[in-house]
């Protein structure tokens, strides 16, 4: 194969390259937030709640973990207009995540709330707590030290699989990256420096979340 590598072309849009990293980071934070959210409470549900609200709990995730998250989105940005329903790009690959953060993560915490000691529910119990407070005093602070380590590894994940906004024209990192291809055709030199970019920005985001886990939860969490 001869191949001469040329990054110079590539190298002054390294900055460009860069703030579409920021924005990946950005998309995974704010998809793992609304998706912890959403598993904190169907987490809830699946352990505490009635008939009803389990089964309606359990079609939400059997469909978000059964269906592809590409789909998922392609459903968000191109079939809710025909219900009058318009999303930006950005906001339905970030709904998108979101949902099917919520449902993964559900069946993480789930694990995590049936880790719960008896013991310290029937003291809760004996207290006076009620429900939620047992869930907000007693189970969450008890899970949060054993999720932790399961929770990070889903937000690198979450963080590697933002580069499919790509295909929807949000200018992320990969989206960057075709833009760069495009421009100077020099394909192995672009997506060489993005795998880089991808690793460093993992291994700093499993660094800072490991510090993270260590210092508020005890958690037990090699640092790469």
């Amino acid at each position: 194969m001869d191949y001469t590598f040329q990054f110079g072309q590539i190298w002054p849009r390294l900055p460009y390259l860069l703030g579409g990293a920021w924005l990946s980071l950005q998309i995974a934070f704010l998809a793992f937030c609304g998706g912890i959210l959403i598993g904190t409470f169907c987490a809830a549900v699946k352990t505490f709640g009635g008939g009803i609200t389990r089964r309606i709990v359990n079609v939400y995730v059997v469909f978000f973990i059964n269906t592809p998250q590409l789909v998922q989105i392609y459903f968000l940005y191109f079939a809710l207009p025909d219900y009058g329903i318009f999303l930006t790009s950005y906001m339905a690959v970030l709904l998108g995540m979101t949902l099917n953060a919520g449902a993964y993560l559900t069946e993480i915490q789930r694990a995590g709330f049936e880790s719960r000691r008896q013991s310290e529910m029937e003291a809760a119990e004996v207290l006076g707590f009620t429900r939620l407070q047992q869930i907000r005093y007693v189970i969450l602070p008890h899970v949060a030290k054993v999720l932790f380590p399961p929770l990070s590894n889903h937000y690198i994940l979450m963080t590697l699989g933002t580069s499919m906004a790509a295909i929807f024209g949000v200018e992320e990192l990969t989206g960057r990256a075709l833009n760069v291809n495009a421009e100077t055709f020099r394909s192995l030199e672009v997506f060489s420096i993005i795998a880089v970019v991808y690793v460093v920005v993992t291994l700093f985001a499993s660094v800072v979340l490991a510090l993270f886990g260590r210092f508020a939860f005890r958690a037990k969490m090699r640092i790469v």
